[in-house]
């Protein structure tokens, strides 16, 4: 089957997208499908990553707000590439201008929404969080008449976690689909390293006794960096605790004040290479994650596949992952309660902390992520004329 991803996301210096469809690049060409991704690009350029898998450019402006990303603006040029490649199956990753491009796109393939994104908890929810959700779906009424008419331009929404889901249905789109994510099997409990741990405390002036938190994320409103920094920094006051940031983003200088203010906040840019980021996920005490916008959650899902505990919000697909005896949670959005969390973690811990677990049983792997994913649109593509509600039924 020849799948056509049409990445709006992917960028060369990104962080989770990229790490997503890279995996899916060798996934893909591994289960004997051959994907090629339709992604913005600075050149129109065609690159094989491996046999069947190909990355293919299309020259686009920069996004305004981030340079190292760019956006798709000439649908006719999407639609021409489309036309090259004859797809089976095209996926189509974030709901905006692209999304609707390829919903008039006049080929036969079956299509999927893949949900990466949750707009209205990234952003309405958040601005307007002193109404009820609800309400706020009534201000962003358009937003919903467009998310309803590109169901029906769709054969399947996909989304990766159950509360998405469950928000979509109530707001009209009657053919979502849930599928989780996965982690690589590269997270995992033994790539603790206690000499990586003590040296990162040591150069915030803390012992090996204090406590070493994490937050791992693009600095952006919407995932709440200087919330996270403030709480650490709050805590600090009072208990031995760290905080290592990695991430890139908008925010940085914010978070660079802080970090210079308290001290106890060592910042890192992007960790590219994945084992480092693995090391330094299982190295640490907990994983401190602010953001309730999550359609799922990656790095938290690393984290308790690496036998960290996590600290979450209370709402989105992070919160969905929180098992018994493996993290806390705090209210999404309330810099006094994760404080309180915090402060909670660093005097108690949590019951059965995840560094008592030997193995990394139970995780759900990327690998088990693209099958379920690809044997999805390969019922879509060789469905009867007509099959859409029948695959649908049976899913």
């Amino acid at each position: 089957m020849r799948i056509v991803d049409v990445c709006a996301f992917y960028s060369p210096s990104g962080g989770g997208v990229r790490t997503y469809v890279d995996a899916k690049l060798r996934s893909a060409a591994a289960l004997g499908h051959e994907l090629v991704v339709i992604a913005p690009s600075d050149k129109a350029q065609v690159v094989e990553i491996a046999p069947g898998a190909i990355l293919a450019g299309i020259p686009a402006p920069t996004m305004p707000f981030d340079h190292r990303y760019r956006y798709f603006n000439d649908a006719d040029r999407l639609h021409s590439e489309l036309d090259r490649w004859r797809p089976d199956h095209i996926e189509c990753s974030s709901p905006w201008s692209s999304a609707s491009a390829v919903a008039r796109w006049k080929g036969s393939a079956t299509r999927a929404l893949f949900m990466h994104s949750d707009p209205m908890a990234a952003y309405a929810y958040r601005w307007f969080s002193f109404l009820k959700p609800a309400i706020v779906d009534g201000l962003f009424s358009r937003f919903w008449d467009h998310m309803r008419a590109l169901g029906r331009s769709f054969d399947v929404v996909v989304s990766p976690s159950r509360q998405l889901s469950d928000r979509l249905r109530q707001r009209g789109l009657t053919n979502v689909s849930t599928i989780p994510l996965g982690v690589e099997d590269r997270f995992s409990p033994a790539r603790r390293d206690p000499e990586l741990r003590a040296e990162l405390l040591s150069e915030m002036g803390l012992a090996p006794s204090a406590k070493l938190l994490l937050a791992v994320g693009r600095l952006a409103p919407e995932k709440r960096p200087t919330m996270v920094a403030k709480a650490v920094a709050e805590v600090g006051r009072t208990h031995d605790v760290g905080l290592v940031l990695a991430g890139e983003g908008s925010m940085l200088p914010k978070v660079e004040r802080l970090a210079a203010r308290s001290g106890r906040i060592r910042l890192l840019r992007h960790i590219s290479d994945r084992d480092s980021l693995a090391r330094l996920i299982a190295s640490s005490d907990a994983l401190v994650h602010g953001c309730e916008a999550e359609t799922f959650g990656l790095v938290v899902a690393e984290a308790l596949a690496s036998g960290t505990p996590v600290i979450v919000p209370d709402r989105g697909g992070a919160f969905e992952q929180l098992m018994p005896g493996r993290g806390l949670a705090y209210a999404a959005g309330s810099r006094v309660d994760l404080t309180r969390a915090i402060s909670s973690f660093v005097r108690s811990g949590v019951k059965a902390s995840g560094h008592a677990t030997p193995t990394r049983a139970g995780a759900r792997l990327m690998d088990d992520h693209f099958r379920e994913l690809f044997d999805c649109y390969r019922r879509f593509a060789f469905a009867p004329d007509g099959g859409r509600e029948a695959v649908m039924n049976a899913m």
